[in-house]
């Protein structure tokens, strides 16, 4: 096993892709507001926050490359800051990643052969919306909305029994490029699509009135670059013009508190805005195709990690006009998640369960007259963190499923 994944190191790196060894991700503990700051402080380093420094009362979880790990210890310890390791070493569950790929996966044959717990590149995911379309072509279509900034196909698929822009649902996993467990989930949802018309009651009501829009891989070229250079890739692969960091971080790219506090005008951070709201095509393939059908009843996006069900607002403190109902069935969405593994999940608005968050995909849809507008962080709390092990795609994907379901079934009952 050990020669296997030395074997695997040797050839990420004759290929020039991004190596992890050593790097590692602490779990910092910050006791009060004067320990949030002082954890700020490293932010100037421009390490990898996989959950930022906000308050004390969320906990913070930071990727440091080898080179800086004494000098980030030093600095925690100095201020007598608690911290801990979750992963000792990223490369070691890189290889293992791939390594698990390699022997699991195959290029699909039908839907029944295709490997639902394995993680899968761009093109399989591709190859498997379109075996989707082709075995039931009068419920699953596949719909291209746009092109990515490489020039990559943006591709959803249309769930739908018939008619003209009836009143719709939609569901985006895998924004951020490097969340894999939710591009993993969205192909275990459209399966379950597929599967429960005709024969799961709930799933037959929803799409008998309603039209379900499925979009796997919301940021293809993200997506593909994890695969093919960099597996920690959250952003867009857009040029900044002055600066030599690439990308723009989609879930702060939206028309909705754009450019205020809660995103970063830095083309080198992760939470990067962009120049202008909708710069990103990702990201105006989607506000294009919401305001031209103008029906869309429902609007879900779905994230990793931490385990939260999420609504508006992340942009400002201002209290959505539904937010009695918005956390009511929050509630009721997480209940159902828990009951089948036992997986606890906070919910809240953005900017009072995490943090504020400014230019957001939910802020942006509910503004724009979509009630029912929620995003998920799937799993786990930070023992992986965005190295989900693939052993645990598909109860991540079961468990948000039966959440799902509460949301559309909610939305079919409550028209407005």
């Amino acid at each position: 096993m050990r020669s296997l994944l030395v074997f695997a190191g040797l050839l990420a790196v004759a290929f020039g892709i991004e190596n992890f060894v050593g790097h590692q991700v602490l779990r910092i503990s910050a006791a009060d507001e004067a320990q949030v700051d002082k954890v700020k402080e490293l932010e100037e380093l421009e390490l990898d926050f996989w959950r930022a420094p906000v308050h004390p009362d969320l906990p913070i979880d930071v990727r440091v490359p080898f080179a800086s790990l004494q000098g980030v210890k030093a600095h925690l310890e100095s201020h007598s800051i608690d911290y801990s390791i979750m992963i000792e070493d990223l490369q070691e569950l890189v290889d293992e990643e791939q390594l698990y790929m390699s022997r699991r996966h195959f290029m699909p044959l039908t839907i029944e052969t295709f490997n639902y717990a394995s993680y899968h590149t761009l093109d399989e995911i591709y190859g498997f919306m379109d075996l989707l379309a082709a075995e039931k072509p009068n419920l699953v279509s596949r719909i291209q909305i746009g092109w990515s900034y490489e020039g990559r196909p943006i591709n959803i698929l249309k769930f739908s029994t018939g008619g003209v822009k009836r009143p719709a649902i939609w569901i985006d996993t895998g924004i951020h490029s490097r969340e894999w467990v939710t591009q993993a989930s969205g192909i275990i949802f459209a399966k379950k699509l597929l599967d429960g018309y005709g024969k799961d009651a709930s799933v037959t009501s929803i799409l008998d009135n309603f039209d379900i829009f499925l979009e796997i891989v919301t940021n293809p070229d993200g997506f593909a670059y994890t695969h093919s250079k960099n597996r920690m890739w959250r952003k867009t692969r857009s040029i900044n013009s002055g600066s030599s960091c690439v990308g723009v971080d989609p879930n702060r790219n939206w028309d909705a508190g754009f450019g205020v506090a809660g995103s970063s005008g830095n083309p080198c951070s992760e939470t990067y805005r962009g120049p202008r709201a909708n710069s990103e095509s990702e990201v105006k393939a989607i506000v294009d195709f919401v305001k031209s059908h103008g029906n869309i009843k429902a609007f879900i996006s779905i994230h990793s990690y931490s385990q939260l069900l999420l609504y508006p607002y992340g942009y400002t403190t201002k209290k959505a006009a539904d937010a009695q109902e918005l956390d009511a069935l929050a509630k009721k969405a997480v209940d159902a998640l828990a009951s089948l593994h036992n997986t606890k999940y906070k919910y809240g608005s953005i900017i009072t369960t995490i943090y504020q968050a400014s230019g957001g995909t939910i802020d942006w849809t509910y503004e724009q007259g979509i009630k029912y507008s929620y995003t998920f962080e799937l799993r786990d709390t930070g023992r992986y963190g965005f190295m989900l092990p693939a052993s645990q795609i598909i109860p991540t994907a079961e468990e948000t499923w039966l959440a799902l379901k509460v949301i559309m079934e909610h939305t079919r009952d409550h028209p407005y």
